[in-house]
């Protein structure tokens, strides 16, 4: 759904930044170069969630270098500055923006002179990019700040966040506990997108992502010879009979018209061919799209254990975990990323996205404190041929990094203009 559209930003606040996106423009350009030098260095040293020191300190050295005053994350990891570009009012809007710098441990199969440097790391969801564009904002309104005159340039408030651990959906939760939002008035993000020609972008009003349950289930039953099934309560098969009937039913649970997919990752049990086991564990995540249709389905989902339990004589508990919200996408804040992409790829480049994303993002836990959202930034090269994120060959156009700070600068300069609500 699209309420608003660009016909919040009109032709008039174009024409009061038209300054500051002259002199921006410049200012990215001329760090193209470094920003491409900057992202190889990142994509060649990976480093999971939780434990980006190197990273965080590599980011650290970037930002003092061009002048600003950046502090490590509270847990010694993620990096966090503020930044002004010309003589903004004190009261003027605080925007942040947010990039991830995670990798995911999972091995680097490219042949390229930046390949991750180390065995089972890499960047394969474009983390690395993430950082590289807001590093490169932040670069370009530092050399503009070091020009001689910025009367005619709107004055900006910037906060950038630097997450850690967004693949395990903790990094957001952990800055906003170290009080990363206080003052902030809206907040901004992408993430590079393999299915969209580099060049584009999607946006999308409303829901993005899907509310994500890890789901754990541990089948306890009686254990004996497999010789004899009839002197035990077999949990493993309780397990096939379970999956048989969540995978069935619950698709029937809930209206068909909103999307929603419960999926078991990993099934643990038993130890000997010739054993029946004590106990079987599943794990898996359920995803959906809507308030109402997370609380059908995990009622479901314990309504269905009840009866497996009831049938076969084992015992099944169950357990919802790590709940993450959807991304919900503020109408103002997306408009002005729609507004400031049209400005810099053309109406023709940017494209709405009809339909929400199974996948999850911690960016949620932002949105659930300030007004946001998040866009999806092409990065497919010329061949139109790329891996998927998380795939081992994953790889980037690298021209979309100077387009991402471009995209960025210019909205947060239209929501300083007129602030979400």
């Amino acid at each position: 759904m699209r309420p608003v559209g660009t016909a919040l930003f009109s032709d008039d606040l174009w024409s009061t930044l038209e300054a500051a996106e002259t002199r921006c423009d410049a200012q990215v350009a001329r760090n193209e170069p470094e920003c491409i030098r900057l992202r190889r260095h990142l994509h060649s040293h990976p480093e999971p969630s939780g434990e980006e020191r190197e990273t965080s300190q590599f980011i650290m050295n970037c930002l003092g270098e061009a002048g600003l005053q950046p502090r490590l994350g509270g847990t010694g990891v993620g990096v966090i500055v503020d930044q002004t570009i010309g003589n903004p009012r004190p009261d003027s809007p605080l925007i942040a923006i947010r990039g991830d710098i995670d990798a995911l441990r999972i091995p680097d199969a490219k042949h390229v002179e930046y390949k991750s440097k180390y065995p089972n790391l890499s960047h394969a969801c474009g983390h690395d990019a993430h950082v590289t564009i807001l590093l490169g904002a932040a670069l370009s309104v530092a050399g503009m700040n070091g020009e001689a005159a910025l009367e005619d340039v709107h004055g900006l408030r910037l906060r950038y966040l630097f997450q850690p651990a967004e693949e395990t959906s903790e990094g957001a939760a952990w800055l906003v506990e170290q009080g990363v939002l206080e003052g902030v008035d809206g907040i901004l993000g992408l993430h590079v997108d393999p299915e969209r020609q580099a060049g584009t972008v999607g946006i999308r009003y409303g829901v993005l992502t899907a509310f994500c349950d890890d789901v754990e289930i541990e089948i306890e039953g009686r254990g004996g010879h497999a010789a004899r099934p009839h002197h035990t309560v077999d949990p493993i098969a309780t397990a096939a009979h379970l999956l048989n009937s969540l995978y069935g039913l619950l698709p029937r649970s809930i209206d068909s018209r909103n999307p929603s997919v419960l999926t078991f990752g990993r099934i643990h049990g038993g130890s000997a061919p010739n054993v029946v086991s004590e106990r079987v564990s599943l794990a898996g995540t359920l995803r959906t799209t809507d308030a109402h249709s997370r609380e059908t389905l995990m009622e479901r989902v314990r309504s269905i254990c009840a009866g497996i339990e009831h049938n076969t004589g084992a015992t099944l508990i169950v357990n919802f975990t790590k709940p993450l919200p959807a991304v919900d996408n503020h109408p103002r804040v997306a408009a002005a990323l729609e507004a400031a992409s049209r400005r810099v790829l053309g109406p023709e480049n940017v494209g709405l996205i009809d339909r929400p994303s199974m996948g999850g993002e911690d960016f949620a836990i932002y949105l659930k404190h300030v007004p946001g959202a998040l866009l999806r930034l092409g990065c497919c090269g010329p061949s139109g041929d790329s891996p998927f994120l998380h795939s081992p060959k994953f790889d980037i156009d690298e021209r979309v990094l100077a387009l991402g700070s471009r995209i960025l600068l210019r909205a947060a300069w239209l929501l300083s203009l007129k602030s979400p609500e």
